[in-house]
């Protein structure tokens, strides 16, 4: 009894202390803005998967229906859903009145996942090396940009980095003891990232290499064999639990499995793709995502780590160099995608940086503590700096939200009005927004809507509006000066651009040329009515691009959103 009071009692120790920081900074950071947008999810991917899947649950029962993404992260939210509103009611009245609600307690939900994340890479760095090393990856997979910006959004690509992260702690176990419960730990890890993201199976690398390393290990061959198995079984089971329906409705997974497949390496209809090598752009997304001195460090710790202990080489090398190659030869890129690989990534670079400040202290030893402190200021710096200015850019107005309000304020309700592909359709409605008279359920404008009897009677084209069967891409294909005088002829005389639209179409020009002299021909005849910039003063704009012009990197921004513009057109119907 006097053992277990004074361990109950004692200090805890400055490891204790240091990662209590670092995971306190880290959450902070990640729900910092976590409003942002709010009540509209204006990410198209946040407005339409993980969140309605999470509620429709409690409507047809367990089976998603939806397997684009597998459905860990919607079960996730379903069950804290049940809790915190209390089921199927509670959360359904909340979602129809205030949805800005829900959606906060989703992303709060994978800020805290990613929280977790943070705390099992340190577990996994101190296995895998020191204290000293988990410590700072942790540090740097805390603040590093990418996770910090989507631990704002409610999707699976944060979530999906708990699970990576334990699959990476057991692979040390495993590399380090050889333990059953180390192969169960890295492959249920291993089952649950599938689970949540399919390109979470990655940290089956980081597994597959501490289990060949005990397998070589003498008189290892028989448990390595029986340990992989168990980690098979145990991965197995995992992704079932996350995802039961990938077997109890076979021919749905299957078709939703394949559907992803397709989207991720079909370049056709993704207007504004601005680089053709996958491997390149994701190389420069390092170099923001996570830092030009961690990106450069993780890459020079090979050589030495070769050096130093040939079988950590066979852990943490081969998952990003094969995942960089393997997702740099689809058609389709972004950043977010690379995050799967982050973990492995931060614990090489944290290690290059601390064995080139210990070369350092052993020349000064009385400067060791001073070499420390740089090297975690030089590998954590340039994210700390980004991740501050995003949060403080998330927690301002969006462009889209004030231009609305400078709408309700200036533009009466049920005017006819053009609205591109920049917001979703609850935008233009005043559900849970309180109006004059009372709330309404209704549109507060009409808008210009697609329809494939809906043809331009110059042209006949089928022509663009705000939603329907036209998507965010085929928006830009779709116009054509003409169009001009289509709406001052049906009377749709407000027009409202944003500028994530409009530049895909300036990065193309060859292949969308109408849709300049679209904007051409709506510049010259309406007039410019309002306009929000999401810039700082004097600085800005930045060219398209399918992450800087959505998670706001450059320092240009000072507030979330496209550059906005209201028209008003002034011929046909619509003078006067």
């Amino acid at each position: 009894m006097t053992a277990l009071r004074d361990r109950v009692l004692r200090r805890p120790s400055g490891w204790a202390l240091a990662i209590g920081g670092v995971l306190v900074a880290t959450f902070l950071l990640r729900i910092w803005g976590v409003k942002q947008g709010l009540p509209y999810a204006f990410n198209a991917d946040e407005n339409a998967h993980f969140v309605p899947k999470a509620i429709s649950l409690f409507g047809h029962g367990y089976n998603p229906h939806y397997f684009v993404n597998p459905p860990g992260y919607t079960y996730v939210l379903h069950g804290v859903f049940a809790i915190w509103f209390g089921g199927r009611d509670g959360v359904a009245r909340t979602y129809a009145a205030n949805p800005t609600e829900v959606f906060v307690v989703a992303r709060v939900t994978a800020a805290l996942a990613g929280t977790l994340a943070v705390w099992l890479l340190y577990l996994a760095g101190t296995r895998l090396f020191d204290r000293r090393v988990g410590l700072l990856a942790a540090a740097l997979f805390g603040v590093s940009f990418l996770p910090v910006f989507y631990s704002h959004l409610a999707l699976n690509d944060v979530p999906t980095l708990a699970p990576v992260c334990l699959s990476l702690f057991g692979a040390a176990g495993v590399l380090r003891f050889g333990r059953w419960s180390d192969y169960a730990v890295a492959g249920a890890g291993l089952g649950l990232a599938a689970g949540f993201k399919y390109t979470g199976g990655i940290v089956i690398l980081p597994l597959l290499g501490a289990t060949a390393a005990q397998f070589l290990a003498a008189g290892g061959r028989r448990p390595a064999l029986r340990g992989l198995a168990l980690a098979g079984g145990a991965a197995v089971l995992a992704f079932l639990i996350a995802n039961p329906y990938a077997l109890l409705s076979f021919a749905e997974f299957k078709d939703g499995l394949n559907h992803q497949t397709t989207v991720a390496d079909d370049a056709i209809g993704k207007l504004g793709l601005t680089e053709d090598n996958g491997v390149l752009y994701y190389l420069w997304t390092f170099t923001w995502g996570l830092g030009f001195v961690p990106a450069i460090a993780a890459l020079a710790s090979i050589a030495r780590l070769w050096r130093d202990e040939q079988r950590l080489v066979w852990v943490l090398v081969p998952a990003p160099l094969l995942f960089l190659l393997f997702m740099g030869s689809q058609t389709r890129f972004f950043g977010r995608w690379l995050m799967p690989v982050f973990p492995m990534v931060c614990l090489l670079a944290a290690y290059a940086m601390l064995e080139l400040a210990d070369a350092g202290g052993r020349r000064r030893p009385a400067l060791r503590p001073t070499f420390v402190a740089l090297a975690a200021i030089l590998v954590c710096g340039q994210g700390i700096v980004a991740s501050l200015h995003n949060c403080i850019v998330l927690s301002r107005p969006d462009t889209r939200n004030t231009t609305r309000e400078w709408m309700v304020a200036n533009i009466p309700p049920k005017t006819k009005i053009v609205v591109e592909p920049v917001v979703p359709d609850a935008w233009a409605a005043d559900i849970g927004h309180p109006v004059a008279g009372g709330a309404s359920n209704g549109n507060r404008w009409n808008k210009f809507s697609t329809s494939r009897e809906n043809k331009d009677p110059v042209t006949g084209q089928v022509v663009a509006g705000a939603g329907g069967i036209l998507n965010i891409e085929d928006y830009e294909k779709s116009l054509t000066p003409e169009l001009i005088d289509l709406y001052e002829a049906k009377g749709f005389c407000w027009v409202v651009t944003g500028s994530t639209q409009r530049g895909r179409a300036e990065v193309e020009k060859d292949v969308v040329p109408n849709a300049l002299r679209y904007y051409a021909e709506l510049e010259r005849r309406g007039t410019v009515m309002h306009r929000d910039s999401p810039y700082a003063k004097g600085k800005g704009p930045v060219r398209f691009n399918f992450d800087w012009s959505f998670d706001y990197y450059p320092l240009a921004y000072a507030r979330p959103g496209p550059l906005m513009t209201v028209y008003r057109l002034h011929g046909g119907r619509c003078a006067g």
